[in-house]
């Protein structure tokens, strides 16, 4: 495996680099006097930066793509105030002889740590039937890797490796908590289906290198699919309840709320409404603590315009 050596935020102008990164974007372009030069948008763990390949550009472009990682050398230097790189060369290495967790953000918290708290979510369900399925589920190998290397989203909230858990373990602490505060409401319904809310997304998403959508993921979506991993398991469990089948797929398929969000179906049960809302709240918390700590404007207490929000962000004093 090749060892990362300089990471992006580490890069000074005037620095000479040599090393590996991830090639976030890509686009050939013409100079006033017609030579064509290479925009490649670099990225690692710690973030991107722009770089450009004057010499050789296009035979050099035939040998990488978008998401490949490649091994660059070149020289840093300021433009417009940020960092960029001026590359000599650059080189394809296969993702097999690099640690994918050097370029790309992941979940503070390791995901071990993360999934252990999960399954004792689980062991502590006193409704046989959804314990024995969430069991069986994450008993299944591919399942249980999955869902501790998938991100929750593309562009909008944990956007990084291991932010589905993350997503899924905060919505169910959170829901524990609600169920405090309303008894009357059914806990081993709200756990599992904060457990399995968005399980489709360990599909949805592809991950090997930039987070993007998987063709299942682009036709069926998240929502769907989660329900169906649910239905082949409840499948092989003969003496599950209907009406507790019924109750759980309707959750899934109501979470997003409203129909304009893409919700096939909108909550017609408390523990849905209650799923909803605590998925839509730790949703939206991250997406804002994310974009405030991107904001790059230090001179200002506000954040630029967020478009998704639709309005500036404050970032307190």
């Amino acid at each position: 495996m090749k060892k990362k050596e300089i990471y992006l935020k580490d890069i000074r102008q005037g620095d000479k680099v040599a090393d590996t990164f991830l090639v976030a974007e890509k686009n050939m372009a013409f100079s006033q006097k017609g030579a064509p030069y290479l925009t490649v948008r670099l990225k690692d763990k710690s973030g991107e930066t722009d770089s450009k390949v004057w010499e050789n550009a296009v035979e050099l472009d035939r040998g990488f793509k978008k998401g490949d990682i490649v091994f660059i050398e070149g020289r840093a230097a300021s433009y417009k105030n940020a960092l960029q790189l001026s590359i000599i060369n650059i080189e394809k290495i296969p993702w097999a002889q690099v640690n994918p967790a050097d370029y790309l953000p992941a979940a503070a918290t390791d995901a071990d740590i993360m999934f252990k708290e999960i399954i004792d979510y689980i062991n502590k369900i006193q409704n046989e039937h959804l314990r024995e399925m969430l069991s069986v589920f994450f008993q299944d190998e591919k399942n249980a890797e999955l869902f501790k290397k998938a991100p929750a989203a593309k562009g909008f909230h944990h956007i990084y490796l291991g932010g589905l858990l993350e997503h899924t373990l905060s919505v169910v602490r959170l829901l524990e908590k609600v169920s405090q505060h309303y008894p009357a409401l059914n806990k081993d319904m709200l756990i599992a289906g904060g457990i399995l809310h968005d399980i489709g997304k360990i599909y949805e998403f592809k991950y090997e290198g930039l987070i993007d959508y998987s063709d299942e993921g682009r036709l069926i979506g998240h929502i769907v699919m989660g329900v169906e991993m649910i239905n082949k398991t409840i499948a092989h469990l003969p003496n599950f309840p209907e009406q507790l089948s019924l109750e759980l797929r309707h959750l899934l398929l109501s979470h997003h709320g409203e129909f304009e969000f893409g919700s096939p179906k909108r909550p017609k049960t408390p523990e849905a409404l209650v799923v909803h809302y605590i998925d839509d709240l730790d949703a939206k918390l991250n997406a804002f603590e994310t974009f405030i700590a991107g904001a790059e404007n230090d001179d200002s207490d506000w954040t630029p315009y967020n478009r998704f929000f639709e309005r500036f962000l404050y970032k307190r004093k």
